[in-house]
């Protein structure tokens, strides 16, 4: 019996590739290639800033634009390319990167979108940011080969604030960040105000500074008043009257942290010695009331935490949501002090980077390094701009080329651990374990976390691991409130206004 079922399995396995050559052979795709000749249009050149990645993208929805939702990805960064001639960019190419491309001539017969980004803003690591320069959106049905004729034609504009009375912006530049880079690079953020602001001059308010999930901008606050139900309710005269200020992540290598960092610069020091006091000049918030608090989800549950512990007599309290990994022993699902690589765990299976609330992998962590490595100008997730191009940046040291380091190969996934081992300063739960003398008594009654159990980028994992420690602290013994929400998944109960009724409950025993 067992003989057969090996037969059969063998039979079934040739049968398979049998078919995969059939495939190949009928529809001619052997050696599938994508070709796509980059032109800029005549208006837009004198903008154009040489040494730019470009990046096309791929997909079979017709609903948006490629680049904000795409199936496929392909990059690469012209050498010299100075936008009067038409850069080519062909898949055959070793130095063109691409994402699971092949995938996309299963089905050749089916109509794809393409969209070409050119990635120019070396101040702000993301694609889809003022500065960049991209493409009208082109259709094609996928065949053996494809030729595209695509043009620059338009740059992404700088972000718009909302205009109304009881919204703030506040822009200004960083003499700490612009010294630390050698050209001018600004603070921004949003200030959202009570509804009773204007009837009490001189009143000092609770205030709360939000940070934003990851790439996160300060135009959050437009999303809160466009939304019906929460900007009712807060002018309804029932909202709390608190301060809610949306911050803006933006970081050369993508978010910033809002901390110091080898590579992004002295961003902690800028955010609280020049962004805050410009701000709170500007609503008349008296820092001696002691009501100056922090919350944020994902990155921003870590923000939020991370600040609250680097500057523990500075804010007053956290509230963080689903907080990026606190602990880099779970990192995720990664040690990255022991285990040997990123892309497989010590069993040999593929480490997943995201799940399902079911607990089902939606995709590994190779996988998703491989697409980071197709948006980074260096063909690596170092200059991606996404989650781990930003960790590198904020967590590791600076590299001799003056770029940030890489924790783990961009292709093989293996850990260095002296890069790991610099880490340790941004690990909060190593953090709080080494000073908990000193940062404990200055941290009581300031900390409150939320985390689903069913995390979809496990980091629940490491917020376990952080409360099983301050569980068990003593001298003092913490009061950390820390709840998890069984089957819940990665800022499922994130809520503005929660987090504004919270802030002003803390703010009412002062």
């Amino acid at each position: 019996m067992k003989r057969i079922l090996l037969q059969n399995l063998f039979l079934s396995f040739i049968l398979f590739l049998s078919f995969l050559s059939f495939s190949s052979v009928a529809n001619g795709l052997e050696l599938p290639f994508l070709k796509a000749d980059i032109s800029v249009s005549p208006e837009i050149r004198p903008l154009f800033i040489k040494g730019g990645r470009l990046i096309l993208y791929i997909t079979r929805q017709q609903n948006k634009e490629p680049r904000n939702g795409f199936d496929f990805i392909v990059g690469v960064t012209p050498k010299n390319w100075d936008g009067s001639a038409p850069f080519t960019i062909d898949t055959r190419k070793g130095d063109v990167l691409n994402a699971e491309l092949e995938k996309g001539f299963v089905h050749p017969s089916r109509k794809y979108y393409f969209q070409v980004l050119y990635k120019q803003n070396s101040d702000d690591g993301e694609e889809n940011v003022p500065g960049n320069l991209y493409s009208q959106v082109d259709t094609v049905e996928l065949e053996t080969g494809v030729n595209l004729k695509l043009t620059l034609k338009r740059m992404i504009p700088p972000y718009e604030i909302i205009i109304h009375k009881f919204v703030r912006p506040v822009v200004i530049k960083s003499n700490l960040l612009s010294d630390f880079s050698g050209h001018p690079r600004y603070l921004r953020a949003s200030v959202l105000l009570p509804s009773g602001y204007f009837d009490h001059p001189g009143k000092t308010y609770p205030i709360c500074y939000r940070a934003p999930g990851l790439n996160g901008r300060y135009d959050g606050v437009n999303s809160l008043l466009h939304d019906r139900t929460f900007s009712d309710w807060w002018f309804s005269g029932n909202a709390p009257q608190v301060i809610y200020v949306c911050l803006d992540s933006q970081g050369p290598y993508g978010d910033s942290y809002q901390v110091d960092s080898e590579n992004n610069g002295p961003c902690g020091k800028a955010f609280t010695e020049e962004l805050i006091p410009e701000i709170e000049k500007q609503v008349g918030y008296k820092a001696s009331t002691r009501m100056r608090f922090l919350a944020g989800a994902s990155t921003g549950g870590w923000v939020a935490l991370g600040l609250q512990i680097f500057y523990p007599d500075f804010f007053d309290g956290t509230w963080s949501y689903s907080p990026d990994p606190v602990d880099f022993e779970h990192y995720g699902l990664i040690d990255i002090y022991h285990d040997e690589n990123a892309f497989y765990n010590r069993f040999g299976y593929l480490q997943p980077e995201s799940r399902t609330v079911y607990d089902e992998p939606k995709w590994s962590m190779k996988e998703c390094i491989t697409e980071e490595n197709v948006l980074g100008k260096s063909n690596n997730y170092l200059t991606s701009g996404c989650q781990f191009g930003a960790y590198n940046a904020v967590f590791g040291p600076k590299g001799k080329d003056g770029l940030p380091t890489l924790m783990f190969d961009p292709l093989t996934g293996k850990i260095d651990h002296a890069i790991a081992a610099r880490w340790e300063k941004y690990d909060l739960k190593k953090i709080l374990e080494k000073n908990w003398a000193t940062l404990g008594p200055r941290l009581q009654g300031k900390i409150w976390i939320w985390a689903g159990d069913m995390d979809g980028l496990y980091s629940n994992v490491a917020t376990r691991f952080l409360k099983m420690y301050l569980d068990n602290t003593e001298n003092p013994r913490s009061d950390a409130k820390i709840t998890f929400t069984p089957m819940a998944g990665h800022c499922q109960e994130w809520s503005d206004k929660r987090v504004v009724i919270m802030v002003a409950e803390k703010a009412s025993k002062k």
